[in-house]
């Protein structure tokens, strides 16, 4: 059976007409949540803030880095704030990220080892490691990201932005920014 299969299946067994009242699209708490896309995160930083399906907008990426300051990232958070009423944001990163320990020449020998041309890697992204939002501190990531959505005028100034660092191990917070 592959990947998929097991997925299908286990969709047949989880829907159950009925079973899940339909949710509004604006969060029921009017917070976005900014995070990694980090695995031990899965079912552990929502309860471990106190959040449950439909509370809150949660927006992840790979070490919770903005490269663009009017990519993706900003354009979630700006429908956030102004198309579901999303009113404070928390940047999350966590203890132990895998980001702020990239290695930029073997990432791209892996990328070639799979087929990718180098010519492509050099052409798209020179920078590989500025690229993938590579960091060395966790704290200063976060900090350096509530800085950019902070001071993008596109968020309303009234809107705090919140950092914090979770650990992916016992579920607690530390603050690094606190945005009020």
């Amino acid at each position: 059976m592959t990947l998929l299969d097991t997925i299908l299946d286990a969709n047949r067994k989880f829907v159950r007409p009925g079973a899940f009242p339909p949710l509004p699209k604006n969060p029921k708490r009017q917070f976005a949540i900014f995070t990694c896309m980090d695995t031990r995160l899965v079912d552990f930083l929502e309860p471990a803030m106190g959040i449950r399906r439909g509370d809150a907008k949660v927006i992840k990426n790979a070490g919770n880095t903005i490269i663009d300051p009017y990519g993706g990232v900003m354009r979630s958070l700006v429908a956030a704030v102004f198309m579901l009423g999303v009113e404070e944001i928390f940047v999350i990163g966590h203890q132990d990220c895998g980001m702020a320990s990239v290695d930029a020449v073997d990432l791209k020998r892996r990328m070639i080892e799979r087929g990718i041309d180098p010519r492509e890697i050099e052409t798209r992204v020179p920078d590989l490691a500025q690229w993938m939002g590579a960091f060395s501190c966790p704290e200063e990531n976060v900090a350096r990201v509530v800085g950019i959505i902070r001071e993008n005028p596109l968020i309303p100034r009234d809107v705090p932005v919140h950092g914090l660092i979770f650990c992916p191990n016992d579920g607690h917070l530390d603050i690094v920014v606190r945005g009020y």
